[in-house]
C-alpha cells in the first residue's frame, strides 16, 4: 500500500479551498522542501479577530463554514493530499496578478511575504478515498501524521484540462 506520513500544516479554510477546487496555489518565502504532502488542517488562526479580513471579500462566506475542520480529541480529518507540479518565481509586486488562484487578499499575503521574490506553489490536489482522523508532530510548515495515511486510488479535485489551464495562465 503506497502511504504517506508528511504534511503541511495549514488553515482548514485554505484547505478545504484546495480540495474543492477554489484555489490552486500557495504564496511563501520559501522553496518547498517536500514535494507531496497531506494537507493538515490548522485552527491555530481562529483566534485572530481579524481573521475574515485577510481573505477576498467574495469568499466570505465560504471562509465562515469552512474554518473549523472535523475535530476528535486533537485528532483532526485528513481528507486531501497534494503534489507541488511547479514552483514559479514572481516579484512580490506581481502578488495582486495572482489573486484568481487563491483566497486571501493582496495585503494579507504581502504582509507576510518578507522578500522581494515570492515562491508560488502550483499543487495539483487529490481528495483521498477515505478521510482518516489522526493527529501529528509538532511543526510551523510540516509535520508528521500519528500514522502513515494511503494515497492509493485517489481522484484529482480538478480535471487535468482544468488543471492544465490553470498551469499555463501561472506559467
Amino acid at each position: 500500500m503506497k502511504s504517506t506520513n508528511k504534511c503541511l500544516i495549514e488553515s482548514n479554510a485554505i484547505v478545504e479551498a484546495l480540495g474543492q477546487g477554489k484555489q490552486s496555489i500557495l504564496i511563501r518565502n520559501f522553496n518547498n522542501s517536500l514535494q507531496e504532502f497531506l494537507l493538515y488542517p490548522s485552527i491555530d488562526y481562529l483566534d485572530d479577530d481579524n481573521y475574515l479580513d485577510s481573505f477576498q471579500d467574495k469568499y466570505h462566506s465560504f471562509v465562515k463554514e469552512n474554518s473549523n475542520p472535523e475535530e476528535d480529541d486533537n485528532a483532526y480529518e485528513v481528507r486531501y493530499f497534494a503534489t507541488v507540479e511547479e514552483e514559479i518565481e514572481k516579484p512580490a509586486s506581481a502578488i495582486a496578478d495572482l489573486a484568481d488562484y487563491h483566497m486571501l487578499t493582496t495585503p494579507q499575503v504581502q504582509s507576510y511575504l518578507s522578500t522581494a521574490t515570492a515562491c508560488v506553489w502550483l499543487l495539483r490536489v487529490y481528495k483521498l478515498k477515505e478521510p482518516v482522523m489522526t493527529k501529528r508532530t509538532n511543526g510551523m510548515v510540516y509535520a508528521n501524521t500519528d500514522e502513515a495515511i494511503s494515497i492509493e486510488d485517489m481522484e484529482p479535485v480538478l480535471s487535468d484540462a482544468e488543471f492544465e489551464k490553470i498551469k499555463k495562465a501561472l506559467i
